[in-house]
């Protein structure tokens, strides 16, 4: 086993709703999606799923069943917006600041491939990201810890050197059950509570804030301070 100071540190970031703002994208998606498949569902109930795997968001509200049309429907939608996406005020400055810090920064993402490799480009820091993964990299979405596992070996790192960041509670769950503490953002349109219910070890409303916290908590005990 190496010394400590041999295994780098590593902060997992969330895609989705946590670096780009497209949640309400997704729910918007989701929404057409399930109205076009004579589906009426309340979008309250779409959006407090946001985050979860895709197959088991329809499972939740629509049960067992063979629904490849909503989801179709819900990629083609989604895409035909993307566009509209936009990194998260103060994203971009997060990932170059931890990545300042000797940190290797991961992007912890179920989204398919295009999709992923559309919103980080538009957080343009290829230069400090040192891994991506999506869909294609594992079998089982959030809250399956899966991600957060794979993402961590590409970065050749260990649980005990490495911190999550998302903006869900399937985010929170997700790292919980690979062994990571997480920090919860609000970003997402998930509240700061809820969160911390789930597991969060600490909460901001957005990268800006997290990055102003770099020194302290558990992301400077991370980082060395």
């Amino acid at each position: 086993m190496p010394p400590s100071d041999a295994v780098p540190a590593v902060v997992l970031f969330d895609l989705d709703g946590t670096l780009v703002d497209t949640n309400y994208l997704h729910v918007q998606a989701w929404q057409g999606a399930f109205r076009a498949a004579g589906h009426d569902v309340p979008t309250a109930w779409i959006h407090a799923r946001i985050g979860m795997a895709g197959d088991l968001l329809l499972e939740e509200l629509l049960g067992a069943g063979d629904h490849t049309p909503v989801q179709d429907g819900w990629r083609d939608r989604f895409r035909a917006t993307r566009d509209e996406a936009r990194p998260l005020p103060g994203a971009t400055d997060l990932l170059r600041a931890v990545a300042e810090r000797a940190a290797r920064v991961v992007i912890a993402s179920s989204s398919e491939e295009a999709d992923a490799d559309a919103l980080v480009a538009l957080l343009d820091a290829d230069d400090v990201i040192h891994a991506v993964t999506s869909a294609g990299d594992v079998e089982e979405a959030k809250p399956s810890p899966e991600v957060f596992e794979v993402a961590l070996r590409a970065a050749s790192g260990t649980a005990s050197r490495a911190i999550a960041v998302g903006d869900s509670v399937w985010d929170v769950e997700s790292a919980r059950r690979a062994g990571l503490d997480c920090i919860g953002l609000s970003t997402g349109g998930t509240a700061a509570c809820a969160l911390r219910e789930a597991g969060a070890v600490e909460t901001h409303p957005g990268p800006p804030e997290l990055r102003e916290q770099l020194h302290r908590g558990v992301l400077g005990r991370l980082l060395g301070d």
